[in-house]
């Protein structure tokens, strides 16, 4: 791909070979793309496990499996007993357990999918026997505890391999039916993921499953997505008391869901880092086919918030449109529904002409890395300044640029930022070097956890 001043940026064929150093081509001129992302991860993560619990053959279309997270979770359903055939155009049929994974007494290796550690722990619950979880360095640091002890109130055994209430764990169900109370109450809890895991487990038992939600409500897009998919695929539910009460059970056969077949839309978490790009770029134009309306990912809605800032956002004729307006003016935003677009929106947020202020943060330091920590160490790097918390908000942080902007010149002393391996770090810093040169990517090859072909999309918008 050439840059504006005429640079080749060569990218090798496979992620794999990418140096351990990357550096970003000058500042793209306007750009005018149709991108499509990869099939969203945090569907088919929720698709492949629904399927694999399910009745009969499902089918599943744009499934992301090439990444890690997906391939990871593909491996474990596949251990625990559904059947699944690959067909050459990427659908994936899945032949599901019927509720009851026949497997026990091994180990899942989940790698660093949080996503697939989470579900899977629920779920295990409806085995045959013992279930061990274990994942990567970084997955044995995030906690579950809130998870493990949901599950002692339903009668499995949960025994921690490592430090208490971290993974490895093993979790052991009952030789009975689960005990399954009238109401499940969850006091707290750290992660979305923790509840959406009991919810499609919860369609599996012989009288539903009722949450009640007490206290803030952790990124609640991500349960309306559970919801939503486990309604268009005949689950019955409930909520009230604006989602602090819901409640779960099967469809019409009485426990679980029968085969179904489902698309899986792009992934708008992916999107978001082009739409994002648009936004910085004057002149630039960014459309993303696939995502309509009714989205079930939160992070759809992120043009909206680029919108907020100046950004042009159109919807239409099954297209999601970003393109730069006149300038980035600062944001007060709470991205409590959108928490993986934070980072994203804080690279934005650096070429606004003042403060931006981001809340509803709250999950983001136990993600793959601290990542308000990392934010804070590398855009110090460009001279903004991250600060937490705010006004005695922990969940908050500030972007406040240079008084005179982040340097842009040509001659603007080069940076490298560090990813600490963390897939949405390295995307987000990307988008700085839209606007800055001189800027190095440490570890780019860390976007295959859930983008692989992230590189060399990004490259397109130097063409």
């Amino acid at each position: 791909m050439r840059g504006e001043l005429g640079l080749v940026w060569t990218l090798p064929r496979e992620i794999s070979e990418l140096p351990e150093r990357l550096t970003l081509p000058p500042p793209p001129r306007a750009f005018d793309a149709v991108l499509t992302p990869p099939g969203s991860k945090s569907l088919t993560s929720r698709v492949l496990v629904l399927a694999a619990l399910a009745r009969g053959r499902s089918v599943i279309r744009n499934a992301e499996v090439a990444g890690e997270d997906g391939a990871a979770v593909l491996a474990a359903v596949t251990a625990l007993g559904a059947r699944i055939q690959t067909l050459e155009d990427g659908t994936l049929h899945v032949d599901g357990v019927g509720g009851t994974w026949p497997a026990a007494g091994l180990t899942l290796d989940l790698k660093g999918s949080g996503t697939g550690m989470r579900f899977l722990a629920a779920s295990a619950a409806l085995a045959a026997g013992p279930i061990t979880l274990d994942g990567s360095a970084r997955m044995r640091q995030r906690p579950i505890a809130e998870l493990g002890a949901l599950l002692e109130r339903l009668g499995c055994g949960v025994e921690y391999l490592g430090a208490a209430g971290f993974p490895p764990l093993r979790i052991t169900p009952p030789t009975g039916p689960l005990a399954v109370p009238n109401v499940l109450e969850v006091e707290s809890f750290q992660s979305s993921q923790f509840v959406s895991g009991l919810l499609m487990m919860g369609v599996w038992l012989e009288r539903g499953l009722t949450l009640r939600l007490k206290g803030p409500v952790t990124s609640a897009s991500y349960i309306h997505m559970t919801l939503g998919l486990l309604a268009r695929l005949g689950a019955t539910v409930r909520t009230a008391e604006n989602l602090h009460v819901i409640r779960v059970g099967g469809g019409g056969e009485g426990r679980g869901i029968g085969p179904f077949e489902y698309d899986i839309e792009p992934d708008a978490s992916g999107a978001m880092y082009f739409w994002a790009g648009a936004a910085l770029v004057g002149g630039a134009r960014v459309r993303v086919p696939g995502l309509e309306v009714g989205s079930l990912q939160g992070d759809a809605r992120f043009p909206e918030v680029l919108g907020r800032m100046g950004a042009r956002v159109a919807r239409g004729d099954g297209l999601v449109e970003v393109a730069a307006g006149r300038r980035l003016m600062p944001i007060l935003a709470d991205m409590g529904d959108m928490p993986d677009a934070a980072m994203t929106l804080a690279a934005v947020a650096c070429f606004a002409q003042g403060t931006s202020i981001l809340r509803g943060l709250r999950t983001l330091r136990l993600k793959e890395c601290d990542r308000i920590a990392a934010l804070q160490a590398e855009l110090t790097k460009i001279g903004v300044t991250v600060q937490t918390p705010v006004q005695g908000d922990a969940d908050a942080m500030t972007i406040t640029p240079p008084s005179e902007g982040v340097d842009c010149s040509p001659g603007a002393e080069p940076v490298e930022f560090e990813t600490y391996d963390d897939h949405r770090i390295a995307m987000s810093l990307a988008l700085v070097g839209l606007r800055r040169g001189g800027v190095t990517i440490r570890n780019p090859a860390c976007v295959a956890k859930t983008y692989p072909g992230f590189w060399g999309e990004f490259a397109r918008l130097y063409s």
